[in-house]
């Protein structure tokens, strides 16, 4: 006799209330995301977008079905290895990372990773699409990153690529490959969040950090780590733009809750009060160090741009930022050099400014001001 595993029955409403009073003895409705749940709509999947070929992973018409009857025969055993996933990622998932299965092609799935604090990702959500191939767990399963085209980690590519040992992307040991009769959907996302949403993802690249030179290499990940966070917040206002389906509610309700500390964290970056990605949740930074570090000329002039964006786009979903304001960056004083005596300041900011002029008088034939006022202007042909 086939033994019958019937699906688990999807949310009507995946994004449940439930009550509680306040001390005022009003009674507040409560959203509640559960960190596993199975839909009904896949129809942005990236899987199911691009009929994936699960034989080359480039887009083709072989997987409309789903990859035939393995996945749909409840008496297969890759059904039933499916159905094991499901129920492993419904009991112990961590905290930080929330997956939806879907009703119709129990092949496909689409989790979220929360960034973690203590890194240039932190407070930020990142979105992978997931699909079982038809002699799963032969094969590891497909993962996407939705990247909106940006490339935020070695391991990421902007064309969504994930290179990882465990899904033999990447190579490694054998230990560190996938293993049909004991790896998982869970280990999978796991090792993600861990290995390479990580502290310092600048050594994610192999060669880096090899050679002698500890400080140089800090300096380039200290940059790489830069960068990532400026990444990360153009991920954030992407999302909130489009957020993908069946996470919409989630979207919107985590970055209205951490709208102030995601813009603290801007302005403590900007201020130098501590390194990206060290920013805590409670004002306090994981790096120990009290003193003013340096950050980047090229990172404040950005951040400097993005965080008016990142501003409206979290009032816009309706976060509350009444003291918010958009930063005032100083000019950069650059370092001082000694010039017959005389401390010489250059500032970075008018510098530009100051070649370009340059330029255009050489161009007019302008002189500078000599000391009785005049403009020095060269007389042609006389």
């Amino acid at each position: 006799m086939a033994l019958s595993l019937p699906l688990p029955k999807p949310q009507q409403q995946q994004q449940q209330t439930t009550s509680t009073t306040t001390t005022d003895g009003e009674i507040q409705e409560i959203d509640i995301f559960h960190q596993f749940d199975v839909v009904s709509d896949s129809s942005d999947h990236h899987y199911l977008v691009n009929n994936i070929d699960y034989d080359n992973d480039s887009s083709s018409k072989k997987t409309k079905d789903g990859g035939g009857d393995s996945l749909t025969n409840i008496s297969s055993g890759v059904y039933k290895k499916i159905m094991q996933e499901w129920k492993i990622l419904e009991k112990h998932l961590p905290d930080s990372i929330y997956v939806r299965a879907h009703e119709n092609r129990i092949d496909l799935l689409r989790a979220v990773i929360i960034g973690v604090a203590g890194t240039p990702y932190h407070d930020g959500l990142y979105f992978f699409d997931i699909a079982f191939p038809p002699d799963y767990p032969a094969r590891p399963p497909l993962v996407y990153y939705r990247s909106f085209g940006l490339r935020i980690n070695p391991n990421l590519y902007a064309n969504g690529r994930v290179c990882l040992s465990l899904l033999n992307t990447w190579p490694g040991r054998k230990s560190e490959k996938w293993n049909s009769s004991e790896s998982t959907v869970l280990q999978v996302l796991v090792s993600i969040q861990a290995l390479v949403l990580n502290e310092k993802p600048y050594y994610n690249e192999p060669g880096n950090g090899v050679l002698p030179g500890r400080a140089i290499w800090e300096k380039k990940s200290n940059a790489y780590s830069e960068n990532v966070f400026l990444l990360s917040c153009k991920t954030m206002l992407f999302l909130l733009r489009r957020p993908p389906k069946n996470f919409e509610g989630f979207v919107a309700s985590h970055f209205r809750e951490k709208a102030s500390v995601i813009l603290s964290a801007c302005n403590a970056y900007i201020n130098g009060q501590t390194r990206v990605g060290y920013y805590r949740n409670d004002g306090s930074c994981s790096s120990g160090n009290s003193s003013t570090v340096d950050v980047s000329d090229k990172f404040k002039g950005l951040m400097g741009q993005l965080y008016p964006e990142l501003l409206l786009g979290f009032k816009r979903n309706g976060a509350s930022l009444g003291n918010f304001v958009e930063p005032s960056v100083q000019p950069v004083e650059m370092k001082t050099r000694s010039f017959k005596g005389k401390a010489v300041i250059q500032s970075k900011k008018s510098g530009f400014a100051r070649t370009v002029f340059a330029k255009l008088k050489r161009v007019l034939g302008l002189k500078k001001m000599n000391k009785s006022g005049k403009s020095g202007v060269k007389k042609k042909g006389f």
